[in-house]
Parts: structure tokens; sequence; C-alpha cells
């Protein structure tokens, strides 16, 4: 059986201080590290938020067996670094466990993770409306998939539905129907709480074959530099090639028009230099444990020297 099969992630959706947003990267990339080293873990998935869409940071923290899980959730190292983030936070972290094929949060252009609090005695009524709400949203358009997880007694009290959209239109347009509106009322007296979290993955999908399968995503300064490595000189010679000269000057287009055109050629043919570029640099993007300083050094060092190079080249091309 492959471990897709029999893996499981604790997805954890939380709300930061908007003044604690750079203080609370430094505490999860210290937290990754310690994590790394626990027994049964496989990967972590960061999502910082992405307004309007997804107000919350995402994480995804992928383990072999459920019991791999439950003995993080439980450990003295999760209990100290959560001490650390407390005073970050806004409200209650939302903490769920899902069963991976590999995690549904993680695979889709956008989903959604709806967390519901039954009441006592109320399960068996509540399984049934889960079975109608599941066969309505089947037909909405988009759906890319949909998960189902009950609660885990003495670890997580929540039923768990994750959904999967192609996009942020369609998953709206199901969540805000009307049909769903009326199942939802249908299922008040069944339930205490409930909780509706939207995550969309960022840069992370351009890196995602130049990861290693099991491996962690690179770092966030990482996709950066290469996304700019990358975006530069696609808008420095759009503009002295293009814009400019035909747009602005032949065409005489007015400025936020060409801006525009040229705003969505970059984004067009970045999204495939991107994934080409990363493929190259796979060695500095996942290095391994043994000489990783030196090889973060070394990739840096590179970026920069490109950096550099493309600059004194565009400077001279004016």
């Amino acid at each position: 059986m492959s471990d897709a099969a029999t893996s499981v992630s604790i997805v954890t959706q939380t709300c930061v201080r908007p003044d604690s947003a750079d203080a609370f990267a430094r505490w999860q990339g210290e937290t990754s590290t310690v994590i790394s080293g626990f027994p049964g873990f496989i990967e972590q998935r960061l999502m910082p938020p992405n307004p309007p869409l997804q107000v919350d940071w995402v994480i995804l923290q992928r383990f072999a067996s459920l019991e791999d899980a439950k003995r993080w959730l439980g450990s003295s190292e999760r209990q100290s670094r959560i001490e650390g983030a407390t005073a970050m936070l806004v409200g209650r972290d939302d903490v769920h466990i899902v069963r991976d094929e590999a995690s549904a949060a993680r695979t889709a252009p956008v989903s959604a993770v709806i967390s519901t609090r039954v009441k006592p005695g109320m399960e068996a009524e509540y399984l049934k409306w889960e079975q109608k709400v599941a066969a309505a949203q089947s037909k909405a358009a988009g759906l890319q998939g949909y998960r189902f997880e009950p609660a885990v007694p003495g670890v997580q009290e929540d039923f768990i539905a994750i959904l999967r959209f192609d996009s942020e239109t369609n998953l709206r347009s199901w969540l805000e129907s009307p049909q769903r509106r009326q199942l939802l009322d249908e299922a008040a007296p069944l339930t205490a709480e409930f909780h509706t979290r939207l995550a969309q993955s960022g840069f992370e999908q351009w890196f995602r074959d130049a990861t290693p399968e099991g491996a962690p995503p690179p770092a966030a300064w990482k996709m950066n530099m290469i996304v700019l490595l990358t975006l530069y000189p696609v808008v420095f010679l759009w503009g002295l090639v293009v814009g400019t000269p035909i747009l602005t000057g032949v065409l005489k287009l007015n400025f936020p028009v060409a801006l525009f055109i040229g705003n969505a050629f970059s984004v067009l043919l970045t999204s495939y230099l991107v994934p080409w570029t990363a493929n190259r640099l796979s060695w500095w993007l996942a290095p391994p444990k043994s000489g990783r300083t030196l090889v973060h050094l070394q990739g840096t060092s590179l970026l920069v020297a490109a950096y550099l190079i493309m600059i004194l080249l565009f400077w001279k091309a004016l």
C-alpha cells in the first residue's frame, strides 16, 4: 500500500496579528526544524494569507500514520512551540486531522476546510445530513474532490469536510448557493459550531516539480528570489522592445492600458520560466542535510550575481 494511502495530515488554520506576521513566519520556520526530526513526519506545507480569499495562515503537516500525528499533537515539543506563539495569534487555532490521499487542501487551486461541532447524541442524524450534502455538491461546477472525516474522540472533536474546486468563483458559487444555504438551515438543530476556512496555493505550484517527493516546499525567500530572477528581465525587455516603442509609441495606447498588457504578458511568461528555472536550481531549493549551509550560500550567491549582471547589462542597453 502506498504511503499516500496510509498517511494523514494535520491541517492547522490560525489568525495572526498583522504586526506579528514576520515574527510568525520566523517562528514557523523554527517549528519546521523541530518537527522535521519527529518520528513519522513526512512533509510540511505553509500557506501564508492571501486576502480576501484566504485570511488565515494554513499549515499542513503530513505524517506516516494517525498514531504519529497524534504523538506530535500531544508532544512536549509541540506544546513548547505553541506557548511561544500565543502572543502573535488572534482567537483559537482550528486543528484538524484528515486522512490523505495526500492532503485535499494542498492539491487544488482553492479549497474550503469546513469544521462542524455536532451536538451530543446527534451524530447519526448529522452523518445522514452529510450524505445529502455530498450528493448535492457533487453536481457543483468546478468540484475537483471532496473528503469527509468524522470526529476522532480524544483528538479531534469536529467533523471535517474538505472541498477542492478549480477556481475561487466556482467555490464561492457553491458556498453561497441557495441550495447549500437551505441544507445548512436543515443542519442547524444538529450542530453547535460551524466554521469555514478557505485556502489557496501561491507560488508553491510553480515549484512542485523541483521539490523531491515527500520533501517540504522550498523556503519562501528562495521562491521569491527565483520569481524575481525570471520576472525582472521579462518586464525590462518587454518595456524596452514592445511596451515603450510599440504600445505607447506607435499604437499610442494610454499608459494604464499598455501597463496592463505588459503585466498580463509577464505573468503568462513567468508561469513557464519559473518552473523551468526551479528545476535547474533544485539542488539549492531542496539541498541534502549534509552541507546544507554551504549549498544555501552557493545558490544565494549565484542568484545575487545573476541580478547584478542583468542590472549592468540592462543599464548599458539604455
